[in-house]
């Protein structure tokens, strides 16, 4: 009998509800890992063994990753989740209420007000559902007990050990996701230090409760990616029933370019040179494969989430909302607001900062 792949044994075993259980800090990886950490980064070695021990390993986090709805759903489904009136109407209403923050986002990256939105409207529904696991707890359960991706989060452990010495942010109370992503737009602890941004220059970059920080976070996101200002992101299409070679629309890959796909058939309109790179996306819905092309800024959407499906539904959402911000501000007949701003329903995850 063959033997089983790392990542095959990883979802066998999370079927079986096991407790969550301390990290045991005497485990071989997690000794070598302190030991790089201490020398590397000058931690503490009793300080960084005692906070790992009090990290929790869940196996509820494995079985999550394994279950991401960009793996098991198609569009029609995936769409579904993230294109409904709440959400669109709550989008709205956070931009008319964080107009000026995210005016002044979009002036600093060139990034259009709109997809700011939608990436936090994707990511925790505007800031309502951040997550409840403890960072610590999903970082060290997907270190030491998810070999298929062990290197990747045990990278993403020590940025958070850093970030948390570097932004006052506590360990042991700061709340995310089943990755570890933090924040109202759901920044992985290498991607805070890297991307977030201090808007308002008050010394401190909070992604949990300053909707300045958070929009301005979100847009050098993608600045930082390439993001190329008033340049489109998708257009739907149709092919000849007699295309020929055409790609299957179900790789992420941008080794096409307009010209070479209206040269096999795919015909769609955009103000692009038939040089632009350019990708052919097919679209599953209820009745057939729809089909439309994402351009670079597509590309730029998926490095926040590698899924072709996510930057769908950013894009989607963030003209559905751009849309109802203006029939709003025309003054046309809406929904009575159902979007509250502040607080925000999220823990406390910043320490107080030392004197």
């Amino acid at each position: 009998m063959p033997r089983l792949s790392c990542a095959l044994l990883a979802v066998l075993l999370c079927t079986v509800h096991y407790p969550a259980a301390a990290l045991d800090t005497a485990r071989p990886e997690v000794r070598k890992f302190i030991a790089r950490v201490v020398k590397q980064d000058a931690f503490n070695k009793r300080r960084l063994r005692a906070l790992l021990g009090a990290a929790q390993s869940q196996p509820a986090i494995i079985e999550a990753m394994e279950k991401r709805a960009e793996h098991v759903k198609l569009w029609f489904e995936y769409r579904a989740i993230f294109l409904t009136d709440k959400r669109i109407q709550d989008g709205a209403d956070f931009w008319i209420a964080h107009r000026e923050d995210l005016a002044q986002a979009s002036s600093a990256s060139g990034v259009a007000p709109e997809y700011i939105v939608a990436i936090l409207g994707v990511e925790t529904s505007y800031g309502r559902s951040m997550g409840h696991y403890r960072v610590l707890d999903a970082l060290a359960t997907l270190a030491f007990d998810y070999p298929a991706r062990a290197k990747f989060f045990q990278d993403e452990l020590e940025a958070f050990l850093l970030l948390t010495r570097e932004a006052s942010v506590d360990p042991l109370r700061a709340m995310g996701s089943y990755a570890g992503a933090m924040g109202a737009p759901q920044f992985m602890p290498s991607n805070y230090r890297r991307y977030a941004v201090d808007a308002r220059k008050d010394g401190r970059i909070d992604l949990w409760t300053n909707w300045a920080d958070i929009c301005a976070s979100v847009g050098n996101y993608f600045r930082e990616h390439g993001w190329l200002t008033g340049q489109p992101v998708l257009s739907e299409a149709m092919l000849d029933e007699v295309a020929s070679g055409a790609p299957d629309g179900r790789l992420l890959s941008m080794d096409e370019t307009i010209g070479s796909l209206q040269g096999r058939g795919v015909h769609f309109e955009v103000a692009l040179p038939a040089t632009a790179p350019a990708v052919l996306i097919a679209a599953d819905e209820a009745d057939a494969v729809h089909w439309r092309v994402g351009f670079h800024n597509f590309y730029v959407i998926t490095r926040y989430n590698h899924s072709m499906l996510y930057a769908m539904a950013v894009h989607d959402l963030a003209q559905a909302v751009r849309k109802r911000v203006g029939a709003m501000d025309a003054g046309a007949p809406e929904a009575p607001p159902e979007f509250v701003p502040l607080p925000l329903p999220a823990p406390i995850p910043l320490a107080t900062p030392p004197p």
